[in-house]
């Protein structure tokens, strides 16, 4: 099993402009992307901001198997957050309350 984080972190905010201005005047970030999220990318990690309520920062795990990985971690005391298969995501929560985002 040789999976990966990935470069990504999301957040939700039920206004995605707000919480960039907050990065890009707080902490000098750029908007690089408006659509279909805000992103602020960087040189190692890229923030990406959506609508919604917060859940906190979701990660990126690139794994080879998705249904597998899901189903092998709620076995093991995970919970699925959010799954839109056709977006493709699929949101975890871990027993120690890291959220990330399986993909493939």
């Amino acid at each position: 099993m040789a999976n990966t984080f990935g470069t990504d972190i999301l957040i939700q905010s039920p206004n995605p402009k707000n919480a960039a201005m907050f990065y890009v005047k707080q902490l000098g970030f750029k908007i690089t992307q408006e659509t279909p999220m805000i992103g602020l990318h960087g040189p190692n990690i890229n923030l990406f901001i959506e609508k919604g309520p917060a859940l906190g920062p979701v990660l990126e795990v690139t794994v080879d198997d998705v249904e597998k990985t899901k189903r092998r971690l709620i076995k093991n005391g995970s919970r699925v957050v959010k799954d839109e298969p056709k977006v493709p995501r699929c949101y975890i929560k871990d027993p120690f309350g890291l959220i990330y985002n399986i993909t493939s």
